[in-house]
């Protein structure tokens, strides 16, 4: 089946890169805007509201958390990645309570990031009520429930707010609960493009995750790393003294 072309603002300040994902969003029959001012990115969605904005924090022009607030404002159910130049500038992103979809630090390559917006825009393309194959429906062991094609995850029926990432990293270990993952099938599972060591950038994502279940649930403890070995999903521990 042939999916809707959507439109893709891309707010970038490297113009090669810019120009770049753009040609490969392209390829796969979608329309990209780029932009290297962030005023002109806010002007652009006054007129017509984009599918999905990629967002650089740094961008000329505006900044890049007002830049983003107001985008929403323009277009609510817009999807959103936020690029940020190193990982640490992405915690500082997350304090300001900037919600997006995705979160990016660079340096990232063009099959990455473009893999994350044909996820995002699959997601947007859902029709309600329509039947999908069974390896895409909802998964839920006790109080979590997994939703594999809109990328959710609900807590006692609450939506824990996961990003693409923190989405893939959950579902991997939620599909076989108890068993240890390491943290190269993580890596795998969540980053299949990234050529980077993936150690440290998955303990750094699965401590995210750990935090998105705290308001939700105090005590959670289902996400379990194991010495040398990796992490497990240990379904009836969360929340159990």
């Amino acid at each position: 089946m042939i999916s809707t072309p959507r439109l893709v603002s891309v707010v970038l300040a490297d113009e090669t890169l810019r120009e770049s994902i753009c040609r490969a969003i392209r390829v796969e029959t979608h329309k990209a805007v780029p932009f290297g001012d962030g005023n002109a990115a806010v002007e652009s969605t006054v007129r017509t509201p984009p599918d999905l904005a990629i967002v650089e924090l740094g961008i000329q022009g505006s900044d890049g958390a007002e830049l983003c607030r107001r985008l929403r404002e323009r277009s609510p159910t817009m999807a959103l990645i936020l690029v940020a130049s190193r990982e640490q500038a992405l915690d500082q992103a997350m304090s300001l309570g900037i919600r997006a979809d995705e979160y990016m630090a660079k340096p990232f390559s063009v099959r990455e990031i473009v893999s994350r917006v044909k996820v995002l825009l699959r997601r947007i393309g859902l029709v309600p009520g329509a039947t999908y194959a069974w390896e895409d429906r909802p998964l839920t062991v006790g109080p979590l429930t997994v939703d594999p094609l809109r990328l959710t995850a609900h807590w006692n029926g609450q939506d824990v707010g996961l990003t693409v990432t923190e989405f893939f990293l959950l579902h991997a270990l939620v599909r076989r609960t108890g068993v240890v993952k390491t943290r190269e099938q993580l890596m795998q599972e969540a980053f299949p493009d990234h050529a980077a060591s993936g150690d440290r950038l998955i303990d750094t994502h699965i401590a995210r995750l750990q935090q998105r279940f705290a308001p939700l649930e105090p005590r959670f403890d289902a996400l379990e790393g194991v010495h040398d070995a990796g992490y497990r999903y240990r379904a009836g521990r969360a929340g159990t003294n």
